[in-house]
């Protein structure tokens, strides 16, 4: 067979795909997916030699056959506990994934966003806002994404039914929520809070569903349910409980082997992982540690403004310190409190600003009154806001945190950092304006050093590696997803009739824990003991009228 050109790898799975990949290869064929000359993620090319006629001679110089096959573009559906106009992580970092995704061009994208009744809704959105659609909020959404990335990617927006629990201070999906994605475009899943989403499922299983469920894992949920009465007992059931569901509806798929007619995926699914942001979450079966979110394109603009007024000598920042954030006490309020009254004296030039809005914005702000401290509370706003371009020092002691939005925004913006050194931190260590203390001691050293010294100019390397265009390529490799062509299902060996293997007992035990919860989440007194909205095991009517659903009896 001729010699496949040096562009074209050898097909094993070393870590360092080429541009092109061989995907089945026999004596008479290779088939291989091509990256030159450019031609689309989801094609590839058959070189075939046609077989001699019977009785005619074999002859080695035989022309080639090239046949060029479009595989179908992938579907992946990005299903995510919360929408703006909420600021909250959940709502704006799977969006920008779902966008940075769809641009790459390689996947077909749906994001999936909770749906609240107009009752949930003035509890949930700032300033009030309603919504008299899913229609109207889209288009907002839209408009949002748009006026922060610009001409908007090609991807779709759906809804799911949730209601907002107040005591959790979350949305909770409301009925089976798989629904909402057709057979047909189940590919893959992505879940973003895994055992949020998954805590009181009730329906299909995800991984039945869906060919492969990837989790990423948001929120240090242990921390939280720590600090409340009772804490830790609640943290111990809750940890167990996150891993069961989590291990039963994400899923780990064998690498598939196929026969040499049909092609064999480029990237195979062995490796299906829970994705943890940092260190700082709990760890959950087959999970691996990597920052898969990146920051909105438009700070990373304004650091590059910044390192133009710094470079020209011109006065870049002339405010001092802020924190912004949620304003309620475990985002790193009450540390950032204790904080600055305990060395009052030390950081006597220190003039802190505080920018949230929340359940605790009015005890914050008489806080710091009754201790005296030199510090001005502010109602929340987009950090985007021109009015924190100019400060210098971002100071952000939460630990709460899996990885702050905030503190990684204040970086892209160029400006110095001071955080503690926990494990939500980790993937800042590498940033020079990213100051880290492990004593109170250290903090008043660094805070001290920030606010007399410019920050250094952030290099093009560390820019790119806080862009979303960067976290799209980690959280494509470390999902291991790629464009596939459909595989023939192979019949089982007839060696192994009658035979259990150690893969198949355990998925048939895997299959009976996910039965019990499914059976469990079934009864309203369950659900009810374990903390679910109640009647939640099926949207009412009001929410199937909004959503264009139709209701089951």
């Amino acid at each position: 067979f001729p010699r496949i050109p040096s562009r074209v790898s050898s097909g094993r799975d070393d870590g360092d795909r080429q541009t092109c990949g061989v995907v089945t290869r026999n004596p008479n064929a290779v088939r291989i997916r091509l990256g030159w000359p450019p031609l689309p993620s989801n094609c590839f090319v058959d070189l075939s030699r046609p077989q001699p006629q019977p009785g005619q001679p074999h002859r080695s110089s035989c022309a080639l056959r090239v046949l060029v096959s479009m595989a179908p573009k992938q579907h992946i559906v990005i299903f995510t506990t919360a929408s703006l106009p909420w600021m909250t992580g959940t709502a704006v970092n799977p969006l920008f994934r779902a966008a940075y995704l769809a641009k790459a061009g390689d996947w077909e994208v749906t994001l999936v966003v909770p749906w609240l009744s107009k009752g949930d809704q003035v509890l949930v959105y700032p300033n009030k806002m309603k919504f008299s659609s899913p229609a109207e909020q889209e288009g907002f959404v839209r408009r949002w994404l748009e006026e922060r990335i610009g001409a908007l990617p090609r991807f779709n927006i759906l809804f799911y039914p949730g209601k907002f629990s107040s005591e959790k201070r979350s949305i909770l999906p409301v009925g089976d929520i798989t629904q909402t994605i057709s057979d047909d475009k189940a590919d893959i899943a992505v879940l973003e809070e895994p055992e949020h989403l998954t805590w009181y499922h009730h329906g299909r299983r995800w991984k039945n569903k869906f060919r492969k469920v990837i989790g990423v894992v948001h929120t240090n949920y242990l921390e939280y349910v720590k600090r409340e009465k009772n804490g830790y007992i609640s943290a111990f059931l809750l940890k167990h409980i996150n891993s069961w569901v989590t291990d039963i509806y994400c899923h780990k798929v064998s690498t598939s082997t196929f026969d040499s007619m049909v092609f064999l995926p480029l990237l195979s699914f062995s490796r299906s992982p829970v994705i943890r942001l940092s260190a700082a979450t709990q760890e959950v079966p087959r999970s691996v540690v990597c920052n898969v979110h990146g920051v909105n394109p438009k700070f990373i603009e304004i650091g590059k403004l910044k390192h133009q007024q710094l470079c020209q000598r011109e006065e870049a920042f002339f405010k001092g310190a802020y924190y912004i954030g949620k304003m309620v006490w475990s985002k790193g309020y009450t540390e950032l409190l204790q904080l600055l009254h305990k060395h009052q004296k030390e950081l006597s030039g220190l003039k802190m600003e505080l920018y949230g809005s929340g359940e605790d914005a009015d005890e914050v702000k008489a806080s710091a009154e009754r201790l005296n401290l030199d510090v001005r509370v502010y109602p929340g706003r987009d950090h985007g806001d021109s009015i924190f371009h100019d400060y210098k020092v971002f100071i952000n002691p939460s630990t709460t945190d899996v990885v702050c939005t905030t503190t990684a925004e204040a970086l892209a913006m160029g400006k110095i950092v001071i955080c503690a050194n926990h494990p939500s931190n980790e993937f800042f260590k590498r940033f020079p304006n990213c100051h880290m203390y492990s004593t109170e001691k250290e903090f008043v050293r660094l805070t001290i050093k920030a606010m007399a010294e410019e920050p250094i100019p952030l290099s093009e390397e560390l820019r790119h590696e806080i862009s979303w265009e960067a976290a799209t390529e980690r959280f494509v490799k470390i999902a291991d997803i790629a464009p596939t062509m459909p595989a023939r299902q192979q019949s089982p060996s007839s060696q192994n009739f009658m035979r259990i293997s150690p893969d198949e007992l355990k998925r048939n035990m895997e299959e009976a824990s996910a039965f019990f919860h499914n059976t469990i989440s079934g009864f309203e007194t369950a659900r009810w003991v374990f903390g679910a909205i109640p009647n939640t095991l099926q949207p009412d009517e009001q929410q199937c009228k909004e959503l264009g659903w139709n209701l089951q009896g």
